[in-house]
């Protein structure tokens, strides 16, 4: 399933004259293109569709819609742990080089 993704701009660059940000959606971050929504600023929220901003929404939706995602285990679909779970299928030990951020793999760890 692909879905336009509430997330929060981190930081904004040029790159290649193209505006480009680190972008958090949730404690996942991705670079994700700002040409379709030059205004943009650091700390607002975007929907974000394959890599590219669409829209500017305001925190409390950001963050509601963030949780039902989550709630539904989108979150997990879009951007989950896919090297940990193809070793943990398979029975094996995680693939050297793709250890999960601290912060996920605690939470991660609890589910």
């Amino acid at each position: 399933m692909c879905l336009a993704v509430p997330g929060r701009v981190l930081e904004i660059e040029e790159r290649d004259a193209t505006r480009m940000a680190k972008v958090d959606f949730g404690g996942v971050v991705k670079d994700v293109c700002l040409e379709y929504v030059p205004d943009m600023r650091v700390g607002d929220y975007a929907i974000v569709h394959v890599g590219f901003a669409l829209q500017r929404l305001d925190e409390e939706s950001a963050r509601q819609t963030l949780e039902l995602f989550e709630n539904l285990g989108v979150l997990e679909e879009e951007f989950g742990d896919h090297w940990g779970r193809a070793a943990k299928d398979a029975g094996a030990e995680r693939p050297a080089g793709t250890e999960l951020p601290a912060d996920r793999s605690e939470k991660e760890a609890r589910s």
